[in-house]
Protein backbone atom coordinates (compact mmCIF):
# COMPACT_ATOMS: atom_id res chain seq x y z
CA UNK A 1 0.00 0.00 0.00
CA UNK A 2 2.68 2.53 0.44
CA UNK A 3 3.00 2.70 -3.28
CA UNK A 4 -0.47 3.47 -3.83
CA UNK A 5 -0.06 6.01 -0.87
CA UNK A 6 2.51 7.99 -2.18
CA UNK A 7 1.15 7.89 -5.63
CA UNK A 8 -2.46 9.64 -4.61
CA UNK A 9 -0.91 12.60 -3.89
CA UNK A 10 -0.54 16.37 -5.83
CA UNK A 11 -3.18 19.17 -5.65
CA UNK A 12 -5.14 20.62 -8.16
CA UNK A 13 -9.16 20.52 -8.51
CA UNK A 14 -9.97 21.75 -11.66
CA UNK A 15 -7.59 18.97 -13.57
CA UNK A 16 -9.78 16.59 -11.45
CA UNK A 17 -13.04 17.99 -12.66
CA UNK A 18 -12.04 18.17 -16.23
CA UNK A 19 -10.60 14.29 -15.98
CA UNK A 20 -13.61 12.68 -14.42
CA UNK A 21 -16.50 14.74 -15.58
CA UNK A 22 -17.84 14.79 -11.98
CA UNK A 23 -18.91 18.30 -10.87
CA UNK A 24 -17.53 19.78 -7.85
CA UNK A 25 -20.41 19.97 -5.59
CA UNK A 26 -18.50 18.59 -2.77
CA UNK A 27 -16.93 22.04 -3.09
CA UNK A 28 -19.89 24.54 -2.60
CA UNK A 29 -21.18 22.42 0.16
CA UNK A 30 -22.00 23.92 3.47
CA UNK A 31 -18.82 23.66 5.93
CA UNK A 32 -19.51 22.30 9.32
CA UNK A 33 -18.86 25.04 12.06
CA UNK A 34 -17.68 23.28 14.81
CA UNK A 35 -15.10 21.38 12.81
CA UNK A 36 -11.70 22.88 14.08
CA UNK A 37 -12.56 22.60 17.69
CA UNK A 38 -13.57 19.09 16.78
CA UNK A 39 -11.50 16.14 17.42
CA UNK A 40 -11.05 14.06 13.70
CA UNK A 41 -8.86 11.54 13.03
CA UNK A 42 -8.64 9.38 9.79
CA UNK A 43 -7.46 6.16 10.64
CA UNK A 44 -5.20 5.28 7.70
CA UNK A 45 -4.25 7.96 5.70
CA UNK A 46 -0.85 9.56 4.88
CA UNK A 47 1.36 12.30 3.19
CA UNK A 48 3.49 12.57 0.52
CA UNK A 49 5.74 14.52 2.75
CA UNK A 50 7.05 11.49 4.54
CA UNK A 51 8.17 10.07 1.46
CA UNK A 52 10.08 13.95 -0.32
CA UNK A 53 13.54 14.09 1.03
CA UNK A 54 14.63 17.95 2.84
CA UNK A 55 14.48 20.45 0.73
CA UNK A 56 11.95 18.67 -1.92
CA UNK A 57 9.79 21.40 -3.89
CA UNK A 58 7.02 19.36 -3.33
CA UNK A 59 7.52 19.81 0.35
CA UNK A 60 5.76 23.47 0.93
CA UNK A 61 2.20 21.92 -1.07
CA UNK A 62 2.69 18.77 1.45
CA UNK A 63 2.96 21.15 4.62
CA UNK A 64 0.38 23.50 3.17
CA UNK A 65 -2.67 20.60 2.87
CA UNK A 66 -1.85 19.47 6.40
CA UNK A 67 -2.37 22.86 7.63
CA UNK A 68 -5.50 23.47 5.12
CA UNK A 69 -6.98 20.13 6.57
CA UNK A 70 -7.89 20.91 9.90
CA UNK A 71 -6.87 17.27 11.18
CA UNK A 72 -6.49 16.23 14.42
CA UNK A 73 -4.35 12.94 13.47
CA UNK A 74 -3.76 10.57 10.80
CA UNK A 75 -2.78 7.27 11.16
CA UNK A 76 0.57 6.18 9.09
CA UNK A 77 1.71 3.02 8.29
CA UNK A 78 5.65 3.58 8.18
CA UNK A 79 5.76 -0.62 7.81
CA UNK A 80 6.02 -2.54 4.54
CA UNK A 81 2.50 -4.05 3.81
CA UNK A 82 1.53 -7.07 2.90
CA UNK A 83 4.48 -7.87 0.83
CA UNK A 84 7.22 -10.23 3.31
CA UNK A 85 6.64 -13.02 5.69
CA UNK A 86 9.07 -13.56 8.28
CA UNK A 87 12.61 -12.02 7.58
CA UNK A 88 15.39 -9.67 9.17
CA UNK A 89 14.62 -7.54 5.83
CA UNK A 90 11.04 -6.70 7.33
CA UNK A 91 12.02 -5.97 10.83
CA UNK A 92 14.97 -3.90 9.77
CA UNK A 93 13.19 -1.50 7.43
CA UNK A 94 10.12 -1.05 9.38
CA UNK A 95 12.65 0.44 12.18
CA UNK A 96 14.46 2.51 9.42
CA UNK A 97 10.99 3.92 8.38
CA UNK A 98 10.32 4.45 11.96
CA UNK A 99 12.93 6.39 12.69
CA UNK A 100 12.56 8.32 9.49
CA UNK A 101 9.15 9.28 9.80
CA UNK A 102 9.75 10.61 13.56
CA UNK A 103 12.68 13.02 11.69
CA UNK A 104 9.75 14.13 9.31
CA UNK A 105 7.37 15.45 12.27
CA UNK A 106 10.56 16.11 14.23
CA UNK A 107 11.63 18.70 11.20
CA UNK A 108 7.94 20.37 11.56
CA UNK A 109 7.15 20.80 14.84
CA UNK A 110 4.22 23.56 13.62
CA UNK A 111 2.44 21.53 11.80
CA UNK A 112 3.19 17.78 13.23
CA UNK A 113 3.54 15.73 16.58
CA UNK A 114 3.30 12.44 17.45
CA UNK A 115 0.91 11.11 19.47
CA UNK A 116 1.85 8.39 21.85
CA UNK A 117 -1.24 8.75 24.65
CA UNK A 118 -4.72 9.66 24.68
CA UNK A 119 -3.86 13.30 25.95
CA UNK A 120 -1.92 14.07 23.08
CA UNK A 121 -4.76 14.62 20.80
CA UNK A 122 -6.57 16.70 22.41
CA UNK A 123 -2.87 18.76 22.93
CA UNK A 124 -2.98 18.33 18.99
CA UNK A 125 -6.54 19.68 18.50
CA UNK A 126 -5.59 22.85 20.89
CA UNK A 127 -2.61 23.45 19.21
CA UNK A 128 -4.00 23.06 15.49
CA UNK A 129 -1.72 20.47 14.46
CA UNK A 130 -1.54 17.45 12.72
CA UNK A 131 -1.30 13.87 14.96
CA UNK A 132 0.46 11.19 13.74
CA UNK A 133 -0.55 7.53 15.04
CA UNK A 134 2.18 4.87 14.19
CA UNK A 135 0.50 1.56 12.42
CA UNK A 136 1.84 -1.08 10.79
CA UNK A 137 -0.86 -2.63 8.19
CA UNK A 138 0.22 -6.79 9.21
CA UNK A 139 1.99 -8.01 11.81
CA UNK A 140 5.32 -9.25 9.47
CA UNK A 141 7.46 -7.22 11.34
CA UNK A 142 6.97 -8.89 14.51
CA UNK A 143 7.92 -12.16 12.78
CA UNK A 144 7.33 -15.20 14.96
CA UNK A 145 8.28 -12.96 18.13
CA UNK A 146 5.32 -11.16 20.67
CA UNK A 147 8.03 -9.86 22.42
CA UNK A 148 9.07 -7.29 19.75
CA UNK A 149 5.14 -5.71 20.26
CA UNK A 150 7.07 -3.98 23.21
CA UNK A 151 9.77 -2.73 21.36
CA UNK A 152 7.54 -1.52 18.37
CA UNK A 153 5.85 0.63 20.83
CA UNK A 154 8.62 2.00 22.85
CA UNK A 155 9.16 3.13 19.53
CA UNK A 156 5.77 4.89 18.41
CA UNK A 157 4.12 2.19 17.74
CA UNK A 158 0.03 2.50 18.91
CA UNK A 159 -2.14 0.62 16.88
CA UNK A 160 -1.26 -2.92 14.68
CA UNK A 161 -3.49 -4.20 12.16
CA UNK A 162 -3.21 -8.05 12.29
CA UNK A 163 -3.19 -8.57 8.32
CA UNK A 164 -3.62 -7.59 5.16
CA UNK A 165 -5.12 -8.97 2.08
CA UNK A 166 -2.90 -12.15 1.82
CA UNK A 167 -2.33 -14.83 4.64
CA UNK A 168 -0.01 -14.43 7.31
CA UNK A 169 1.17 -16.23 10.65
CA UNK A 170 -1.19 -14.48 12.56
CA UNK A 171 -4.35 -15.34 10.43
CA UNK A 172 -5.87 -14.91 7.14
CA UNK A 173 -6.57 -11.48 5.11
CA UNK A 174 -9.76 -11.20 3.47
CA UNK A 175 -8.28 -12.01 -0.14
CA UNK A 176 -7.79 -15.57 0.80
CA UNK A 177 -10.13 -17.97 -0.06
CA UNK A 178 -9.82 -20.57 2.59
CA UNK A 179 -10.98 -17.83 5.32
CA UNK A 180 -8.88 -19.34 8.11
CA UNK A 181 -9.23 -17.68 11.37
CA UNK A 182 -6.14 -16.86 14.09
CA UNK A 183 -3.31 -19.05 14.69
CA UNK A 184 -2.23 -20.17 18.18
CA UNK A 185 0.45 -17.15 17.25
CA UNK A 186 -2.19 -15.03 16.32
CA UNK A 187 -3.94 -15.92 20.04
CA UNK A 188 -0.44 -14.84 21.50
CA UNK A 189 -0.19 -11.54 19.91
CA UNK A 190 -3.78 -10.40 20.44
CA UNK A 191 -3.19 -11.27 24.44
CA UNK A 192 0.72 -9.16 23.90
CA UNK A 193 -1.00 -6.27 22.16
CA UNK A 194 -3.34 -6.02 24.97
CA UNK A 195 -1.24 -6.22 27.45
CA UNK A 196 1.02 -3.62 25.78
CA UNK A 197 -2.14 -1.15 25.09
CA UNK A 198 -1.50 -1.27 21.39
CA UNK A 199 -5.22 -0.83 20.10
CA UNK A 200 -6.04 -4.14 17.65
CA UNK A 201 -7.04 -3.17 13.93
CA UNK A 202 -8.57 -6.09 12.16
CA UNK A 203 -9.16 -4.06 8.75
CA UNK A 204 -8.03 -6.43 5.52
CA UNK A 205 -9.13 -9.67 7.82
CA UNK A 206 -11.02 -12.32 6.37
CA UNK A 207 -14.42 -13.22 8.21
CA UNK A 208 -13.22 -15.84 10.60
CA UNK A 209 -10.07 -13.50 11.27
CA UNK A 210 -12.10 -10.45 12.42
CA UNK A 211 -14.41 -12.44 14.66
CA UNK A 212 -12.01 -14.51 16.22
CA UNK A 213 -10.34 -11.54 17.04
CA UNK A 214 -12.57 -9.89 18.22
CA UNK A 215 -13.21 -12.39 20.86
CA UNK A 216 -9.99 -12.68 22.14
CA UNK A 217 -9.34 -9.17 22.79
CA UNK A 218 -9.90 -8.29 26.11
CA UNK A 219 -10.40 -4.54 24.55
CA UNK A 220 -12.48 -2.86 21.94
CA UNK A 221 -11.02 -3.39 18.39
CA UNK A 222 -11.01 -1.16 15.31
CA UNK A 223 -11.70 -2.00 11.68
CA UNK A 224 -10.31 0.67 10.74
CA UNK A 225 -10.88 1.33 6.84
CA UNK A 226 -13.64 -1.12 6.09
CA UNK A 227 -17.02 -0.63 4.40
CA UNK A 228 -20.45 -2.34 4.28
CA UNK A 229 -20.84 -5.51 2.66
CA UNK A 230 -24.45 -5.63 3.17
CA UNK A 231 -24.38 -2.91 0.42
CA UNK A 232 -21.21 -4.55 -1.61
CA UNK A 233 -20.81 -7.98 -1.82
CA UNK A 234 -16.75 -7.80 -2.10
CA UNK A 235 -14.21 -9.46 0.48
CA UNK A 236 -13.06 -6.54 1.05
CA UNK A 237 -15.93 -5.09 3.42
CA UNK A 238 -17.61 -6.45 6.65
CA UNK A 239 -20.62 -8.79 7.24
CA UNK A 240 -23.12 -6.84 9.58
CA UNK A 241 -22.81 -9.87 11.68
CA UNK A 242 -19.00 -8.80 12.34
CA UNK A 243 -19.47 -5.10 12.56
CA UNK A 244 -22.28 -5.99 14.96
CA UNK A 245 -20.06 -8.07 17.57
CA UNK A 246 -16.80 -5.10 16.92
CA UNK A 247 -19.55 -2.54 18.52
CA UNK A 248 -21.43 -5.30 21.50
CA UNK A 249 -17.43 -4.84 23.16
CA UNK A 250 -16.91 -1.42 22.28
CA UNK A 251 -15.07 -1.23 18.77
CA UNK A 252 -15.44 1.02 15.79
CA UNK A 253 -15.43 0.80 12.09
CA UNK A 254 -14.08 3.26 10.16
CA UNK A 255 -15.61 3.77 6.57
CA UNK A 256 -13.28 4.22 3.51
CA UNK A 257 -13.17 6.45 0.75
CA UNK A 258 -11.99 3.37 -2.07
CA UNK A 259 -14.26 1.98 -5.27
CA UNK A 260 -15.14 -0.64 -2.78
CA UNK A 261 -18.12 1.29 -1.55
CA UNK A 262 -20.17 0.75 -4.92
CA UNK A 263 -20.67 -1.55 -7.38
CA UNK A 264 -19.72 -0.49 -10.26
CA UNK A 265 -18.71 3.28 -10.92
CA UNK A 266 -16.89 6.08 -9.45
CA UNK A 267 -17.65 6.61 -5.99
CA UNK A 268 -18.51 10.07 -4.55
CA UNK A 269 -19.79 11.50 -1.30
CA UNK A 270 -22.89 9.63 -1.69
CA UNK A 271 -21.38 6.30 -1.61
CA UNK A 272 -19.00 7.18 1.62
CA UNK A 273 -22.95 8.43 3.16
CA UNK A 274 -24.67 5.71 2.40
CA UNK A 275 -22.30 3.35 3.90
CA UNK A 276 -21.71 5.70 7.04
CA UNK A 277 -25.75 5.42 7.45
CA UNK A 278 -25.46 2.08 7.21
CA UNK A 279 -22.84 1.41 9.56
CA UNK A 280 -25.17 3.63 12.02
CA UNK A 281 -28.44 1.35 11.81
CA UNK A 282 -25.98 -1.80 12.56
CA UNK A 283 -23.55 -0.29 15.06
CA UNK A 284 -24.84 2.68 16.52
CA UNK A 285 -23.60 6.16 16.35
CA UNK A 286 -20.96 5.39 19.00
CA UNK A 287 -18.65 2.63 16.52
CA UNK A 288 -18.43 4.21 13.15
CA UNK A 289 -15.67 6.49 12.37
CA UNK A 290 -13.63 7.10 8.89
CA UNK A 291 -10.62 5.83 7.64
CA UNK A 292 -10.12 6.67 3.82
CA UNK A 293 -6.90 4.65 3.10
CA UNK A 294 -6.24 7.67 1.29
CA UNK A 295 -3.23 10.31 1.33
CA UNK A 296 -4.55 13.85 2.48
CA UNK A 297 -3.16 16.15 -0.05
CA UNK A 298 -5.69 16.38 -3.09
CA UNK A 299 -5.02 14.74 -6.37
CA UNK A 300 -4.01 17.04 -9.72
CA UNK A 301 -4.69 14.58 -12.04
CA UNK A 302 -2.81 15.04 -14.32
CA UNK A 303 -2.91 13.41 -18.21
CA UNK A 304 0.50 11.26 -16.45
CA UNK A 305 -1.58 10.45 -13.38
CA UNK A 306 -4.44 9.16 -15.52
CA UNK A 307 -1.68 6.59 -17.14
CA UNK A 308 -0.10 5.38 -14.28
CA UNK A 309 -3.40 5.19 -12.08
CA UNK A 310 -4.91 2.91 -15.11
CA UNK A 311 -1.99 0.75 -15.17
CA UNK A 312 -2.29 0.31 -11.25
CA UNK A 313 -6.02 -0.74 -11.38
CA UNK A 314 -5.39 -3.35 -14.21
CA UNK A 315 -3.07 -4.39 -11.92
CA UNK A 316 -5.26 -4.78 -8.85
CA UNK A 317 -8.02 -6.16 -10.94
CA UNK A 318 -5.24 -8.84 -12.01
CA UNK A 319 -4.40 -9.71 -8.57
CA UNK A 320 -8.07 -10.10 -7.47
CA UNK A 321 -8.09 -7.20 -5.13
CA UNK A 322 -10.66 -5.48 -7.45
CA UNK A 323 -13.21 -8.06 -9.41
CA UNK A 324 -12.93 -8.42 -13.31
CA UNK A 325 -14.97 -6.16 -15.25
CA UNK A 326 -14.39 -3.04 -13.15
CA UNK A 327 -13.34 -0.17 -14.80
CA UNK A 328 -9.24 0.41 -14.55
CA UNK A 329 -9.78 3.85 -15.05
CA UNK A 330 -11.27 4.47 -11.75
CA UNK A 331 -10.03 6.54 -9.16
CA UNK A 332 -9.23 5.20 -5.59
CA UNK A 333 -10.00 8.64 -3.87
CA UNK A 334 -13.58 10.26 -4.10
CA UNK A 335 -13.80 12.88 -6.30
CA UNK A 336 -16.32 15.16 -4.63
CA UNK A 337 -13.95 14.87 -2.09
CA UNK A 338 -10.78 15.42 -3.05
CA UNK A 339 -9.47 18.31 -0.67
CA UNK A 340 -7.64 18.76 2.15
CA UNK A 341 -10.34 19.69 4.48
CA UNK A 342 -12.35 16.49 2.90
CA UNK A 343 -13.54 15.73 7.00
CA UNK A 344 -14.83 19.09 7.26
CA UNK A 345 -16.90 19.18 3.82
CA UNK A 346 -18.23 15.45 4.81
CA UNK A 347 -19.67 16.83 8.16
CA UNK A 348 -21.42 19.71 6.37
CA UNK A 349 -22.81 17.07 4.12
CA UNK A 350 -23.85 14.51 6.89
CA UNK A 351 -25.18 17.94 9.15
CA UNK A 352 -27.67 18.40 5.71
CA UNK A 353 -28.72 15.53 5.89
CA UNK A 354 -30.04 16.14 10.02
CA UNK A 355 -27.28 14.25 11.73
CA UNK A 356 -26.39 16.26 14.95
CA UNK A 357 -23.90 18.25 15.93
CA UNK A 358 -22.99 15.31 18.39
CA UNK A 359 -23.16 12.24 16.41
CA UNK A 360 -21.29 13.78 13.72
CA UNK A 361 -18.43 14.74 16.63
CA UNK A 362 -18.38 10.82 16.91
CA UNK A 363 -17.70 9.82 13.21
CA UNK A 364 -14.85 12.67 12.46
CA UNK A 365 -12.92 11.11 15.47
CA UNK A 366 -14.20 11.18 18.50
CA UNK A 367 -15.45 7.51 18.78
CA UNK A 368 -11.99 6.21 17.22
CA UNK A 369 -10.32 8.89 20.27
CA UNK A 370 -12.16 6.87 22.90
CA UNK A 371 -11.28 3.66 22.16
CA UNK A 372 -7.78 5.01 22.01
CA UNK A 373 -8.19 6.34 25.40
CA UNK A 374 -9.36 3.55 26.58
CA UNK A 375 -6.64 1.30 25.59
CA UNK A 376 -3.54 3.86 26.01
CA UNK A 377 -4.26 5.18 28.88
CA UNK A 378 -3.25 8.97 29.47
Amino acid sequence: MTSRRAFVQGTGWAALAAFTGVPAMAAAAPRWAPYRDTISIDALSGSELFYLPEGDPGVPAALQALRDSGMTALMVAPAPQGQFWYTDAAFEKTKREMEAWKAVVARHPDVLTLIGEHGDLERARRERKVGVIFTFQGTEPLGEDPDRIPMFRAMGLRVLQLTHNRRNLIGDGCMEPGNAGLSNLGHQVVERLNAEKVVIDLAHGSQRTIREAILASKAPVLIGHTGCRALVDVPRLVHDAELKLMADRGGVAGIIFWPYLREQGQQTAADVIRHIEHALKVCGEDHVGIGTDINLTPVDVTPNYARENTEMLKGMIADGIFEKGRDPNLLLFVPDLNMANRFEVLAGLLSARGHSDARIAKILGGNFARVMGEVWGG
